[in-house]
Order: C-alpha cells, then sequence, then structure tokens
C-alpha cells in the first residue's frame, strides 16, 4: 500500500513480512528506482529519495501514531547521514530519549532540593609547603546518602539549559564559601570551572557581577574561573571578549586540561588567562614516558614565557612532584 502523506513524503506499508524477508533489498530496490533519469518535455531530470523504516510488532505496545513517527526519525537519520538511503529505527533511540528525559526531570528536582554539593580539592605550592586556593568540585547527594560523581550525571544536560542554571548555582556557593572562609580569617581562591555553554550565554557577566555584589565579604579576585581550551574553540573572539569583561571585575582565568585540545599559541595571546593547568594524563605517567615529560616541559617553558603561572593536576606521590619543580613547576593538586 502508498500513500502521500503530503509535500514529498510517502508511506509504503508492506504487510504480512516475515521478519526473515529481506525488506531493506526491496528498499535499496526502490531507491535504484527512484534514483532513474526521467525525461520531462526534453529535460533529464534525476531525483534521489530517502527512506526510514520502522516494523510492527515490537516488544512495547506501539500506536499508529507512534509507528509513524518512528518512521520520521528514521527519515530524519537517512537525511543526517547524507541523503539518498535508507534507515532503520532502532527502539533503543526512544528508550535512550527517554532515559535521558528521565534523568534531566531528577536532576532538575535534585537542584530544586539543594541535593548537590562541593567538595574543594586543595592547590598547593610544592616549594613552600603552603595551600594556595581550592578547585570547587561538584556531587550529588541525594536523600539516601551516596555521592554520585560527576560523571555520572554532567553528560546528560551537556548543551541543556540545566547546564547553565547548576553552573550559576556552582558560582554562587563557592562564592559563598569563600566569603565565609574569610570571616574566619583564611583567605583562600576558590576557582569554579564553566562550560562554554555558560560562558557564551548573553547575560553571563552581567550575573557574575551580581553574584560578586552579593558577596562583598570577598574580593573578586579570590574567585577564578576554569574553562576548558577546548571550550574556546566555539566561538575565540567571543569568549576572549567576555573574559576581558570578567578580568575588568576583577576575576582570574586558568585554562583547563591545557594539552588536551588544539593548544596552540594563539590561544595563550588572545586568551587573557592567569594559569595553565596541565592535564593529568601528562601527569599520571611523566616518570616512564618521555614523551608526556616533554608535553609537560613545553607548557612550562610556555607559561614561563607568557608570564603566566602553571599548575600541575593528579599530583599524588613525591616523584611526580619532585621531578616537577625541577622543571619548573612549583603548584600542583592532586586528589586530596
Amino acid at each position: 500500500f502508498i500513500a502521500r502523506k503530503g509535500g514529498d513524503e510517502f508511506i509504503i506499508l508492506l504487510p504480512k513480512m516475515r521478519l526473515d524477508d529481506d525488506h531493506f533489498l526491496l528498499f535499496r530496490r526502490l531507491l535504484v528506482r527512484v534514483g532513474e533519469p526521467l525525461v520531462v518535455s526534453g529535460v533529464q531530470i534525476q531525483v534521489t529519495a530517502s527512506i526510514g523504516v520502522t516494523q510492527y510488532p515490537q516488544p512495547n505496545k506501539v500506536s499508529e501514531d507512534q509507528l509513524l513517527r518512528q518512521a520520521n526519525h528514521a527519515l530524519f537519520e537517512a537525511k543526517m547521514q547524507g541523503k539518498n538511503r535508507l534507515q532503520q529505527y532502532d527502539v533503543q533511540w526512544e528508550q535512550k530519549t527517554l532515559a535521558l528525559t528521565g534523568r534531566l526531570k531528577a536532576i532538575k528536582k535534585a537542584l530544586l532540593n539543594e541535593e548537590f554539593v562541593l567538595f574543594y580539592q586543595p592547590k598547593v605550592n610544592m616549594a613552600k609547603g603552603t595551600v594556595l586556593g581550592v578547585e570547587a568540585l561538584i556531587r550529588w547527594q541525594p536523600p539516601s546518602g551516596e555521592l554520585i560523581p560527576p560523571n555520572m550525571f554532567l553528560p546528560a544536560i551537556q548543551d541543556h539549559p540545566l547546564e547553565v542554571e547548576l553552573g550559576d548555582w556552582v558560582i554562587h556557593t563557592a562564592l559563598a564559601q569563600a566569603e565565609a572562609w574569610h570571616e574566619q580569617g583564611l583567605s583562600l581562591e576558590v576557582s569554579v570551572n564553566v562550560t562554554s555553554l555558560q560562558i557564551l550565554q548573553h547575560d553571563f557577566v552581567s550575573k557574575l557581577k551580581s553574584e560578586l555584589e552579593a558577596h562583598p565579604g570577598i574580593s573578586p579576585r579570590f574567585l577564578q574561573i576554569e574553562i576548558l581550551e577546548s571550550s574556546a574553540l566555539h566561538d575565540l573572539n567571543k569568549v576572549s571578549r567576555v573574559m576581558r569583561q570578567c578580568r575588568e571585575l576583577g576575576v582570574r582565568f586558568a585554562l583547563d586540561d591545557f594539552g588536551t585540545g588544539f593548544s596552540s599559541l594563539s590561544y595563550l595571546k588572545h586568551l587573557p588567562a592567569s594559569v595553565l593547568k596541565v592535564d593529568q594524563s601528562f601527569v599520571r605517567n611523566m616518570l616512564d614516558d618521555s614523551d608526556d615529560l616533554s608535553i609537560i616541559s613545553g607548557v612550562v617553558g610556555m607559561s614561563q614565557a607568557f608570564g603566566l603561572q602553571v599548575l600541575a593536576e593528579g599530583i599524588e606521590t613525591e616523584e611526580h612532584g619532585d621531578l616537577l619543580l625541577r622543571l619548573g613547576c612549583e603548584c600542583g593538586q592532586g586528589y586530596g
């Protein structure tokens, strides 16, 4: 049965097909046939088609409308992959979508119920044995009490408005903690991680200014924003402009996980950062891997050339710390 749904969309229903029938062969024949040239009024015309396929019955109960939506979804995937092809609907797509929707609702509820907490990882001057500051790290702690690590929930909100909402909460909470510490006589710089989606929001600078004004007990210089070097790829000029506006407020910046993205000298020239953070993946194997050691040495050299502070992540042994000190890297943080 063939029906025209509207415009250039058609529905083909193939009833009583057995699961072992090679219906894909039939659809491929259809694609070939549709692609054959036509001559209209002496002009040769060639068209192509994209096909989305779903089948019935399925493991779960589905309605006619759901079957049409599934076929449309598969059709969309076929077009996204380059057109002139067919794509079968994968029931797991729907299950993944439902799971993601449920996850987003749970995270939104957790934020409203104040179930997120920040832990603070010390940054240490290894030459002097002093704590320079701390990095705020988010965890999810539901009423049951267990701690859910960030890799279990942050990927679900990537490029979603919740990513910005949670990021704003982190800045607010970290500033409140820094202010409380300052009142106790402990002046520590607190750094927070900011995503590209968050920093590219049109109101990021104004919201940051409002947060700083809401915590007058702490100087803006005690807030450091860490941004992944790869985040700047989205819009280098805009990120640079936002960073400069934040610097005017007194806030400092660090380029996080430096060396893992598309590092270039133009980054260091255009992005007004004060600190380069060497990714832990290089530090972890630096005692045995000469390539990692060379990368770290190069980053230290670049930081010195540009007048930047360099900080190594993932330091867990004295041997790592001693070697980094010999390379000229005095600052580091581990998993404490």
